[in-house]
């Protein structure tokens, strides 16, 4: 120890409560801020500038312990190096250590638990776990994210490619997401190894390559009057809801998730919220006499939080409830989602409606820009007209293979 250290003793730093620097000499100080503010501080001089770098508190660094610390600070001016730039070059070190120890799995576990919020149901957030647990975790899940490359992704990837090209599709995106998130916080550095340009692109056959588009199995519209009839011969929550969810071709997790105040029926409107749309736009439904008395009598009978309630009165119905009505009716080879095919193609096929305010009538974004930058309304009541039209055409049995054509509305496109 220096001649000008070794001034404080251990009872006049117990002691020390009047706020001020006390030094120890040989740069060392004990700074007293208030009645616990008590921590060492080193100060030293470098390059002709005066600086000074914390030791950490009294209750942590006893005075032995800050004299060594101390002397090590001096050993390192003494090589020509900044104590303070020293300890920021720990702290990255420590990160570093940190984020290649951070996993896939830990990475993608606090990606789902920050975006579950802003997604439309728990179903999504399901659906990521269940495919990253599936797929992913088996093969990264305990990689650090730093080590992560196109290889690894690959290995992943290309055992369902082919086979399951569209589920392979979905976890490449979230891989990919996972990634980036990871990239944001620190933990990894570098290009994303599961994007496709420029990477898996290279490796892996195109999507449209490798298969057709499989369509939702549909009842062809010929058909529905006779399905329609039946369906409304079954009693329940499920019958009335896959009824519903016919009159109004909605998707079924709007149906399913629909709640009473979401409803005028003195307007005979239904507003979909844009959390439960796949555009993220609030959707008006029309709703025709039919659909209207559906829910206007599912209201009267209970008081749940959900118009087609599940089990539980907090609950919705869920969707194997409507399947098992479909196989009821003798029907298991459909989808409820094709129900909204069967009424695409009767639209195009049996009126004279524009192809445009079909697409308004499923929640479609429209496609050209330009278009809708100029259709900014909803065409509510030109879709009402179309949905009262589809209702009466599923309430009347089709007969000998007759089409009859409905006229455009006279008030034009």
């Amino acid at each position: 120890m220096s001649r000008s250290g070794g001034r404080l003793s251990a009872l006049a730093v117990s002691r020390a409560r009047k706020p001020g620097l006390y030094p120890d000499g040989s740069g060392l100080y004990l700074q007293v801020s208030g009645t616990n503010g008590r921590s060492w501080l080193f100060r030293y001089m470098l390059a002709g500038k005066a600086r000074a770098i914390g030791l950490g508190p009294l209750k942590n660094v006893s005075l032995a312990s800050a004299r060594v610390a101390a002397q090590e600070c001096r050993q390192m001016i003494g090589a020509g190096s900044d104590p303070i730039e020293v300890k920021k070059a720990g702290k990255a070190r420590g990160k570093l250590e940190e984020a290649q120890a951070m996993s896939f799995k830990s990475c993608a576990e606090a990606y789902i638990a920050g975006h579950r919020a802003q997604w439309r149901s728990a179903t999504h957030a399901a659906q990521w776990h269940g495919t990253l647990a599936t797929y992913a975790y088996p093969v990264l899940g305990a990689v650090p994210v730093q080590k992560i490359d196109v290889g690894l992704v690959v290995k992943v990837l290309q055992p369902i490619w082919v086979a399951k090209t569209e589920t392979a599709s979905r976890l490449r995106g979230r891989i990919e997401n996972v990634l980036d998130w990871a990239k944001a916080h620190g933990y990894r550095q570098g290009e994303n190894p599961a994007s496709w340009r420029g990477h898996l692109d290279k490796i892996l056959p195109r999507r449209t390559k490798l298969r057709t588009v499989q369509h939702h199995a549909a009842i062809p519209y010929q058909e529905i009057g006779a399905f329609m009839s039946e369906l409304r011969s079954q009693e329940g929550v499920s019958a009335r809801a896959l009824e519903f969810t016919i009159l109004t071709a909605a998707r079924t997790g709007e149906v399913l998730g629909a709640r009473p105040a979401e409803f005028d029926l003195v307007e005979a409107t239904w507003t979909v919220p844009a959390t439960r749309i796949k555009g993220g736009k609030n959707h008006r439904v029309p709703l025709g006499a039919r659909a209207a008395a559906i829910v206007a009598d599912m209201m009267s009978n209970h008081r749940e939080a959900f118009v087609f309630p599940g089990s539980r009165p907090t609950t919705p119905l869920y969707r194997g409830a409507i399947w098992k009505i479909l196989k009821q009716i003798g029907r298991p080879d459909v989808t409820v989602h094709g129900f909204r095919s069967t009424f695409r193609d009767w639209v195009a096929e049996q009126t004279a409606y524009p192809r445009e305010l079909a697409e308004m009538a499923l929640a479609h974004t429209i496609e050209s820009k330009v278009e809708g930058a100029y259709q900014r309304g909803d065409l509510l009541e030109k879709r009402r007209q179309l949905m009262q039209a589809w209702a009466e055409y599923c309430s009347a049995p089709f007969v000998g293979g007759k089409v009859l054509p409905l006229r455009r509305s006279s008030e034009g496109d």
